[in-house]
C-alpha cells in the first residue's frame, strides 16, 4: 500500500471497491484512485483535516510547511504535503484507535 492508500483505509474509512476506485460509506460515493491526490490538492488535503478533527484531533499550522495534529508534527515542502505527512504517521503509527474508524 502506498501513503495516499493507508490514509484513505485508515483514517477515512474508505474501502477500495475495484483496483480503480474507493468507496465513501458515509457519502455513498465512489472515488477514482487517481482523484484523490491530498499531497497535490488542498481540498483533498482538508478532507483528511477535516475527518482527523471529527475523530478528536486538534489540527495546528506553523507556517506553510508544517502541521500538527496534537503531538503528532510533520513538515512537507508545502501544506498539502505537511497535512499529508502527519496524516500518515498518525495512521502508520496505528495512533488512530480502530474504533474511530
Amino acid at each position: 500500500m502506498n501513503r495516499t492508500e493507508i490514509i484513505a483505509r485508515r483514517i477515512l474509512g474508505w474501502k477500495l471497491n475495484s483496483w480503480d476506485r474507493w468507496y465513501d460509506f458515509e457519502m455513498d460515493a465512489f472515488i477514482p484512485v487517481s482523484d484523490f491526490e491530498p499531497e497535490h490538492n488542498l481540498d483533498h488535503a482538508m478532507v483528511i483535516v477535516e475527518r482527523l478533527k471529527k475523530l478528536g484531533f486538534t489540527y495546528k499550522t506553523n507556517g506553510v510547511s508544517e502541521v500538527c495534529f496534537n503531538d503528532v508534527c510533520e513538515t512537507g515542502e508545502t501544506l498539502t504535503e505537511a497535512i499529508t505527512n502527519a496524516a500518515f504517521t498518525i495512521a502508520d503509527n496505528s495512533s488512530v484507535p480502530d474504533e474511530w474508524l
